[in-house]
């Protein structure tokens, strides 16, 4: 099943998950976005610019985390591990507040595939027109970009119209 295509993917441009989601939209001339912190903070040092997204008023990556679920129509978690922790676990929390429909897609009990076909369902199920995709920084789960990558092409392996 091809999964219907978001409008728009946004993220916190955190590196990890935020980032490689960012730049596979960019790749397939998607529209992106989404909030980061004040002075566009990421572990690795300032957000670049290439990634279009708006600062919030303070550094404190909760804040950006809880704007970006309240402005998307749904929320994509990737994560290696099989639980979500950290910043992941707070948007998950901020989606069960907000009535958000998520997904958590963990490499550990789903293979890219598999994975797959459940973003599909997702997507077909609740039709976001703006998409929220979070998941581990770089540092806590290094191998979580390639499998966010993986698991979109996937799910979206046409090519998208410009």
């Amino acid at each position: 099943m091809e999964a219907p295509i978001p409008k728009t993917i946004v993220s916190g441009g955190q590196t990890g998950a935020d980032r490689a989601a960012l730049d596979w939209a960019r790749r397939r001339q998607l529209p992106t976005g989404g909030w980061c912190p004040a002075d566009r903070l990421a572990e690795d040092g300032r957000i670049p610019d290439r990634y279009p997204l708006k600062e919030t008023n303070s550094t404190a990556y909760i804040v950006r985390t809880e704007w970006n679920v309240r402005d998307s129509d749904a929320t994509l978690l990737f994560s290696l591990a099989d639980s979500l922790s950290g910043g992941s676990a707070e948007t998950r929390a901020f989606c069960q507040q907000m009535n958000r429909p998520f997904l958590h897609l963990s490499q550990a009990r789903d293979l890219p595939a598999s994975a797959a076909e459940k973003l599909s369902r997702f997507l077909a199920e609740h039709r976001p027109a703006t998409l929220n995709i979070a998941g581990p920084r770089a540092s806590d789960e290094p191998e979580i970009g390639s499998y966010v990558e993986q698991v979109l092409e996937l799910a979206f392996p046409a090519p998208f119209p410009t």
